[in-house]
């Protein structure tokens, strides 16, 4: 090969392995740094509620702090107050002011105030809603500053939290604002069974007017997109239940199922994607149907849980489906009535952190699969694969 050619080579392979170094070293940490463990913050919720008994029971086992790192966003002083009262004496945290101090193989509290608070099991206080709130802005602040992976929120009591601060019905709503998303779907998780809804929490009087075909377009693209890159599901199958009554009867128990639910199916198919229906609710559920598909889109709030916390129990998730960070939560409420008896289960706030864990290793494994294989030096360099004067003398090398 002639000497001025050698060079040319020499040049480039010199500048093609600088440029893969470069985009290594930005976005691969050093194979001597440990990759951390996701980090969940857990909100407090209403601590007149069961917030703290299940958080300390879903935590008590050292075993997870091999797969995360828990920091809870509440008040120490009443996290050893429930402690004390549910006798988990062998329960150990440590109290930090700032996420960034937080340990590995612990349960990090980050104190979000040193005031007294009286604890009133089972009663709906201002001042439970205001901590509930800022234990909430706190840990989606630190979402956002990447100090926390994710976020599992305990429950809240929704007329105790709402403000001129906290004007939502609830976290759903809440988090899609936070996050400055125009759509979200919640998503009801157990296991194989998931179900999306397309109006949450509105009276039943607005969910007809509420309901477009543009609407349930979009809901089953969030809902098909989640369960590609969240569930790891590559070409997920998607029912869709119908508004009326044995999904209108034809026309004969009213015509949005026709003229909206079907065309929102009809649509979303010929984009390429698995979508059938609209299915009569209760004759889906009232067999083995639901079993079929990846996940069902309900319309409404009821239509989809009623069938969700029956064949779920009280393992169910809550997950935030759409937004650019990962949101679960336990399937209940504040559950006033067994507050401060010991008597909560904490499986679903359980199975919420597991949830987001899984969902955080999916997305950025699915994240790198699609990432774009050449560094963006190689693109620039070489006219992004268009011939040039560059891409000739390559040729001419390798001649």
């Amino acid at each position: 090969m002639p000497e001025h050619l050698l060079l040319k080579s020499a040049e480039l392979n010199k500048k093609i392995y600088l440029c893969i170094a470069t985009e290594k070293d930005m976005h691969t940490p050093q194979k001597t740094d440990k990759p951390r463990k996701p980090v969940v913050g857990i909100t407090h919720g209403d601590l007149n509620g069961i917030s703290y008994e299940i958080i300390i029971k879903a935590l008590k086992d050292n075993r997870l702090f091999e797969m995360f790192t828990p920091v809870i966003y509440g008040l120490s002083k009443v996290l050893s107050y429930h402690r004390k009262n549910l006798n988990f004496f062998d329960f150990n945290y440590k109290v930090v002011r700032d996420a960034r101090q937080i340990m590995n193989n612990k349960v990090n509290i980050v104190n979000i105030s040193n005031d007294e608070v009286r604890i009133e099991y089972g009663k709906t206080t201002e001042v439970a809603g205001r901590l509930a709130y800022e234990a909430l802005e706190l840990a989606v602040n630190d979402l956002k500053e990447n100090k926390i992976d994710v976020v599992v929120t305990a429950p809240i009591n929704k007329s105790g939290i709402h403000s001129e601060s906290f004007n939502f019905p609830g976290h759903t709503e809440y988090f899609t604002n936070r996050f400055n998303c125009e759509e979200s779907l919640m998503l009801m998780v157990h296991e194989n069974l998931k179900i999306g809804i397309v109006t949450s929490h509105i009276p039943l009087k607005e969910v007809i007017p509420a309901i477009s075909q543009e609407l349930i377009t979009r809901k089953i693209k969030i809902l098909n997109d989640s369960l590609i890159r969240d569930f790891g599901i590559n070409r997920p199958k998607i029912a869709v239940l119908g508004i009326n009554p044995h999904a209108g009867d034809n026309g004969l128990i009213g015509d949005e199922d026709e003229h909206i639910v079907s065309a929102a199916v009809i649509s979303t198919k010929k984009s390429g994607m698995l979508v059938y229906g609209p299915f009569s609710a209760d004759g889906f559920f009232g067999t083995d149907e639901y079993s079929r598909y990846d996940a069902i889109l309900a319309m409404y709030h009821d239509q989809g849980l009623i069938p969700f916390k029956i064949l779920a129990f009280d393992k169910g998730v809550n997950f935030t489906a759409g937004l650019p960070i990962v949101r679960t939560s336990p399937d209940h409420g504040t559950a006033y009535e067994i507050a401060g008896k010991n008597m909560a289960s904490s499986d679903s706030l359980r199975r919420a952190i597991y949830l987001a864990v899984d969902i955080l290793k999916n997305r950025r494994m699915f994240d790198e699969m699609t990432k774009d294989p050449l560094p963006s030096g190689l693109i620039n360099e070489f006219g992004n694969g268009k011939n040039n004067k560059k891409d000739e003398e390559l040729n001419e090398v390798e001649d």
